[in-house]
C-alpha cells in the first residue's frame, strides 16, 4: 500500500516536471541571433515580456542606447514613454512591479528590465537591456557592498571577477533572464559606434519571437 502511494506521488511529480515550461525567446539582429532564457523566479516580468512579444510591442524596435562595457538597451526610450504618459496625466501608469532578487544579478549576459527613477523600482512594459559590463576586482565589489549595503555571494564574486558584469545596478533593477546562446552577438552589438546620445550610428533593429517546445528540445544551450 505504502509503495503504491509513493509511486503515485512520484508519478504526479514527474507529470508536473514534464508539463512545466521554461520560456526561451530569440532576438534576430543584423549581427546574428541571441537566445534568451526567461527566469521563472520573476513571473511578472516573464509574462509581461511574453505578452509584449505576442502583442507586437517590440515591432520595428531597435537597440537605441548602447554603452560600451556597460549595457545595450532595446525597446522604447524613456523620453518616448514619459512624453506619451504626460499627454494623459489622469491615466494610471503602466508598469511591472519590481521583482528584484539577490540571487538574480547583473552578470555578463543577464537580461534586465529598464525603468525610470521611481521609488517602487517598477519596470517599463517594453524596454529591456543586455548586460555587458566588465571584469571586477574584489576591491571594486567591496566598495559596492559598502555603498549599497549589499552582500555578494562567493558565486557572484567569481562571476563578476572572471566574466564581468555591472554589479552597481544590483538591487535597483529587475533581472529576469539571461543569454544562453549568441553571447558573441551581444558583445558585437555593445561595440558598435554610437553618437553622443549613445544611439548606434547604424541602426541595430531586431525581431523577436518565442521559441516553440520543439525548437527548444532541438537546441543545445
Amino acid at each position: 500500500m505504502m509503495k503504491s502511494i509513493v509511486l503515485t506521488i512520484l508519478g504526479c511529480c514527474l507529470v508536473l516536471l514534464v508539463s512545466a515550461q521554461t520560456y526561451y525567446v530569440q532576438l534576430s539582429t543584423v549581427k546574428g541571433n541571441i537566445t534568451l532564457r526567461l527566469y521563472d523566479e520573476t513571473p511578472k516580468h516573464r509574462d509581461n515580456f511574453l505578452n509584449a512579444i505576442k502583442t507586437g510591442l517590440f515591432k520595428d524596435n531597435s537597440f537605441n542606447r548602447v554603452i560600451g562595457d556597460f549595457v545595450s538597451q532595446a525597446g522604447e526610450l524613456d523620453e518616448t514613454i514619459l512624453n506619451r504618459e504626460k499627454l494623459h496625466p489622469g491615466k494610471p501608469l503602466q508598469r511591472v512591479s519590481a521583482e528584484i532578487k539577490p540571487n538574480l544579478y547583473h552578470h555578463k549576459g543577464a537580461l534586465g528590465a529598464g525603468r525610470n527613477d521611481n521609488p517602487e523600482k517598477s519596470s517599463y512594459l517594453n524596454q529591456f537591456y543586455l548586460v555587458q559590463g566588465k571584469k571586477q576586482t574584489d576591491a571594486d565589489l567591496d566598495k559596492i557592498e559598502l555603498k549599497k549595503g549589499l552582500r555578494f555571494s562567493s558565486e557572484q564574486r567569481e562571476a563578476y571577477k572572471s566574466k564581468g558584469g555591472t554589479p552597481k545596478l544590483d538591487g535597483d533593477y529587475t533581472i529576469f533572464g539571461e543569454i544562453v546562446g549568441g553571447l558573441d552577438v551581444a558583445e558585437a552589438i555593445n561595440k558598435v559606434p554610437t553618437n553622443s546620445d549613445d544611439l548606434p550610428l547604424i541602426p541595430i533593429k531586431f525581431s523577436i519571437r518565442i521559441l516553440t517546445k520543439k525548437e527548444i528540445s532541438l537546441k543545445q544551450f
